[in-house]
């Protein structure tokens, strides 16, 4: 689904002879004048760069507040006590880009692709970063599985699979819409094992990430949170053992007969 770029979110960048003043508890007052760069990021954050170095000649991060004004125009960022306010005398560039998530390639959004975008412009492409898979154009977002890792292969809407473990290994569509892990772990393991505090079966369930938990709930509140891992046999506990990245372990994550 591509988006118009007034949907997307935006950085705005200001530049020109302005006055940077910054008072709040625990710093020291400032007030700097000079050619300067503001950036006003979509979570607030205001940066206020000069020609010197590169960390910013002052700044707030993720503030309560942050709003722009005009005649004259300024940008005034406020969190707690702290305030940040930067008045343009004279500007030379104000202008909202459109930003995206940035991260390693993994494909095309076919929604994009199939609206007619450029995907050698930049337009359209999938990225994987902070857990999830992004389009640089549209912003549609995928939650990946703690641990997936996106293949080369594609399903049949058009976007990634990836390959996931829990108990056994799953290649499922990056879009939980389209293709369910959670229905493939169930088939695969529901009722699988046995409570080891009542024995009634263990139900897989989504509490937050994938749990094998008591049928019996709420008289029994047993459960135990899915492993990224192989399921290769059986702990001296009766419950499974897994075989993950960092060895062999028990589905109870407090067990240490494995």
């Amino acid at each position: 689904m591509s988006t118009d770029a007034s949907q997307r979110e935006t950085t705005r960048v200001i530049a020109g002879d302005s006055t940077v003043e910054f008072t709040g508890t625990g710093s020291t007052d400032r007030m700097e004048r000079g050619q300067v760069v503001a950036v006003i990021k979509p979570d607030k954050t205001v940066l206020v760069h000069d020609a010197d170095g590169y960390q910013p000649a002052a700044w707030l991060t993720r503030p309560e507040t942050t709003f722009v004004e005009h005649d004259p125009l300024a940008v005034t960022a406020i969190d707690g006590d702290q305030r940040l306010r930067l008045t343009v005398h004279e500007s030379t560039l104000d202008a909202e880009v459109p930003v995206s998530q940035a991260g390693v390639p993994v494909g095309v959004c076919p929604d994009c692709v199939g609206s007619g975008e450029d995907v050698d412009a930049g337009d359209g492409v999938l990225v994987r970063a902070r857990g999830a898979v992004h389009c640089t154009d549209c912003g549609e977002r995928y939650g990946l599985p703690a641990g997936a890792a996106v293949l080369d292969a594609t399903c049949e809407c058009g976007l990634p699979t990836c390959r996931v473990t829990r108990g056994a290994e799953f290649e499922v569509c990056i879009d939980r819409e389209c293709e369910s892990l959670d229905d493939h772990v169930k088939e695969a393991f529901d009722r699988a094992w046995t409570c080891p505090d009542c024995d009634d079966d263990l139900r897989i369930l989504r509490r937050g990430g994938l749990i094998a938990g008591c049928a019996a709930y709420p008289d029994c509140e047993t459960g135990f949170a899915l492993p990224n891992g192989i399921a290769v046999g059986t702990c001296e506990c009766g419950l499974p053992a897994f075989e993950t990245a960092g060895g062999e372990r028990c589905l109870d994550a407090a067990c240490d007969r494995v």
